[in-house]
C-alpha cells in the first residue's frame, strides 16, 4: 500500500449522502429559478401553426396545430403541476424543493425497506444451515 492510499481519507456513506441531498436541494430551490420559461422544443413544434389569444381571461388558440386538440394532463389540477405550487407564479424554487425532498424520502423509504428484507432473508438463511 503506497503512503497516498494511507493518507487518503474516505468519505462515509452518510456524509456523501447529507452533501447529495443538500445539494439536490440547493439545485432545485435556488437553480430553478434561473430556468427559462419558454417552451421546449416539443412544445414549440406542437404550436407551429398556431397563436395564442386570451379569450374571457383565458388563454386560447387560434389556427391549425398539434396543440389545438391537446387537454390537460391528469395532474394538471395537482399541487405541484406546472412546476410551481399551485399555479402561483414565483413559486418555482418551491415547488422543486417539495419535489426532490419526496423523491428522497421516497427512494429512502425504499431502499431501507430492501435492506431489511435482504437482512432477514440472510438471516433466516443463515438460522437454515447455510443457504440453498
Amino acid at each position: 500500500m503506497s503512503t497516498t492510499d494511507d493518507n487518503r481519507r474516505r468519505v462515509s456513506r452518510r456524509t456523501f449522502l447529507a452533501v447529495f441531498a443538500c445539494a439536490a436541494l440547493i439545485i432545485a430551490g435556488v437553480v430553478s429559478y434561473a430556468a427559462s420559461s419558454s417552451p421546449d422544443g416539443l412544445d414549440s413544434a406542437t404550436l407551429r401553426g398556431c397563436e395564442t389569444v386570451m379569450v374571457g381571461g383565458r388563454e386560447q388558440l387560434t389556427g391549425d396545430c398539434i396543440a389545438q386538440h391537446a387537454t390537460d394532463h391528469a395532474m394538471a389540477s395537482s399541487p405541484l403541476a406546472d412546476y410551481s405550487l399551485h399555479g402561483i407564479g414565483g413559486t418555482n424554487g418551491v415547488a422543486g424543493v417539495i419535489g426532490v425532498a419526496i423523491t428522497l424520502g421516497l427512494a429512502t423509504g425504499l431502499f431501507w425497506l430492501l435492506a431489511v428484507r435482504r437482512r432477514a432473508r440472510a438471516d433466516h438463511e443463515g438460522a437454515d444451515g447455510g443457504g440453498r
